[in-house]
């Protein structure tokens, strides 16, 4: 007796197909798995045997054998229960074989036989829809499952017989539903239409020069760097970016939503289209900052894809850590390459980061400075690369707020407000980029490996959706700026010898300006605002 039941296992993003070959036959008293499995796959054996104990089922005294092919796959997680246990039951005759034979199946069995949530069913199902097969799955699964692209039935019952989603409670349900003695409800595909509350801008008294900058970076997706003493408010300034920004598009939310599958971390199955806003401590390894790990899980900064990225105390943070920062800053993506693994995970974010001039934190206040002034600020910020600031937009100093600021009634103007100007500057660097789009101008960047899901989501991630996205061959069609502006430029390029990264991002923030202004070409004011903007040496420069 014997049956193949088919699930997944998880490079990444990329879901690749996996065989679950069951043999009973006669031989030695045994129940062995072989394949490539880790220990909590292993440890399957006796959860399939309490769950079947609990319905009352006795595995045949026989010899069984389970196969998880390809063999040479590494096999992790707990997801693997219920193919094995489904694959035992075709095997003993207890369900149909066709009625299993084209979906892909995944779960977790607890000892009573309930089915518990797994990480990964969106990515899983998405696959599977592709291939032409349905999804078995927990019922905690199932609203995420539904996300796949599983169509309805029609009226004429032509697609009754298509696979779809079959998201049971239990394995009993399952069973029964499979043998015709019950049906099992289809989930539904369901977005959290909660958008929550964000902190308002209009907590924060004065620093209106921080404020505009923030407003710059939602409207553009620029990457922001604060430097400022301790409580001048950049945490509370970061904290308030994410209700600036446009609620995620349905294309963005089901891209988040699957890395956040794949981490365990989609909760009741539903679709958000709120921006994650990610801060971890500045004690965070590169591991859970990047991606990696014994089963090369996804870092923060792919958590926080086409989300918020803070980073308080920049220079606090592991040095090898923040240079990691560097490929996914410029790629959208990042790659994790172990001697067990190579995954690529989707890493589009915005950085947003903050920092004390110096180790005491006032260095620009010579009544409170430390004895070590100005070295200790040089040395304090010197910590950062100069790569990564050359990838970092807007650089700003955030000064202590004065008493006089801190008495006055709290500002009239609103996150409402900002983010109906973000809303309108996005919108007008949407159409743009649609009509590059129309006319084949917009080139997406292909992976290293052209294979599974990560080959159909590479266009995806590369595909720019605001200003910070476009690249050096698409700003000479929506950032030429005009004679005086392009003078200014060259001039600047010139004198502080600004990379050619530089100029490219110079020239998005130019083009944010010019479409917060509503302008339709970049002017000189919109490259003098964006340069003064760069980080602090070329300010410094540019005072000199």
């Amino acid at each position: 007796m014997q049956a193949r039941i088919r699930t997944v296992a998880f490079q990444g993003i990329d879901v690749l197909p996996v065989d679950v070959q069951v043999l009973i036959a006669p031989g030695n008293l045994g129940f062995v798995m072989v394949g490539l499995a880790d220990k909590a796959v292993g440890e399957s054996r006796e959860r399939v045997r309490a769950a079947f104990r609990a319905l009352g089922l006795a595995l045949p005294p026989q010899r069984i054998t389970v196969n998880l092919s390809p063999a040479d796959l590494a096999k992790e997680g707990s997801h693997y229960d219920l193919p094995i246990a489904v694959g035992l039951l075709a095997a003993m005759g207890v369900i149909p074989r066709d009625s299993v034979a084209r979906h892909v199946v995944l779960g977790e069995l607890a000892l009573d036989g309930t089915l518990s949530r797994v990480p990964g069913v969106l990515p899983a199902a998405i696959a599977a829809q592709a291939a032409g097969r349905g999804v078995i799955c927990p019922a905690d699964c199932g609203g995420e499952a539904a996300w796949g692209g599983f169509e309805a039935a029609k009226d004429d019952g032509s697609d009754i017989g298509r696979p779809a989603v079959i998201a049971a409670p239990s394995l009993l349900a399952l069973i029964n539903h499979l043998r015709g003695q019950q049906t099992l409800a289809p989930p539904q595909a369901l977005i959290d239409k909660a958008l929550g509350s964000y902190p308002d801008l209009a907590d924060i008294k004065g620093q209106e020069s921080a404020k505009r900058v923030l407003e710059v970076a939602a409207a553009g997706g620029h990457n922001l760097l604060m430097i400022g003493p301790p409580g001048s408010g950049k945490s509370m300034l970061a904290a308030r970016l994410p209700g600036l920004l446009p609620p995620l598009e349905a294309e963005e939310a089901l891209e988040a939503s699957m890395v956040r599958s794949l981490a365990g971390e989609l909760a009741e199955g539903k679709l958000s289209r709120r921006r994650s806003f990610r801060d971890p401590h500045h004690s965070a390894t590169l591991q859970a900052l990047v991606g990696g790990g014994l089963r090369a899980r996804p870092g923060e900064v792919s958590l926080a894809h086409h989300g918020v990225l803070f980073l308080d105390e920049l220079p606090e943070f592991n040095r090898g850590a923040l240079e990691a920062l560097r490929q996914p800053l410029e790629s959208g993506r990042v790659t994790v390459a172990r001697a067990n693994a190579h995954v690529t995970y989707p890493a589009r974010f915005q950085l947003v980061a903050a920092m004390n001039p110096c180790r005491c934190g006032h260095l620009m206040e010579p009544t409170r400075a430390c004895g070590r002034a100005p070295r200790c600020g040089l040395d304090y910020q010197g910590r950062i690369s100069g790569p990564l600031l050359d990838r970092i937009d807007l650089c700003i100093d955030v000064p202590p707020v004065s008493a006089a600021d801190l008495a006055l009634p709290p500002p009239a103007e609103k996150s409402a407000d900002v983010a109906q100007r973000v809303a309108a500057a996005r919108a007008v660097q949407r159409e743009r980029l649609a009509e590059l789009d129309r006319k084949g101008k917009l080139l997406a960047v292909e992976p290293d490996h052209t294979a599974g899901l990560l080959a159909e989501r590479a266009r995806v991630w590369s595909k720019p959706r605001c200003n910070a996205d476009t690249d050096g061959s698409l700003l000479a069609a929506i950032a030429q700026p005009d004679a005086e502006g392009q003078a200014l430029l060259t001039r600047a390029a010139e004198r502080l010898r600004l990379s050619a990264r530089a100029w490219h991002r110079t020239l998005r923030v130019a083009r944010t300006l010019a479409d917060l202004d509503g302008a339709p070409s970049v002017r000189r004011l919109h490259i003098a605002e964006a340069l003064s903007y760069r980080r602090p040496e070329t300010r410094a420069a540019v005072a000199a």
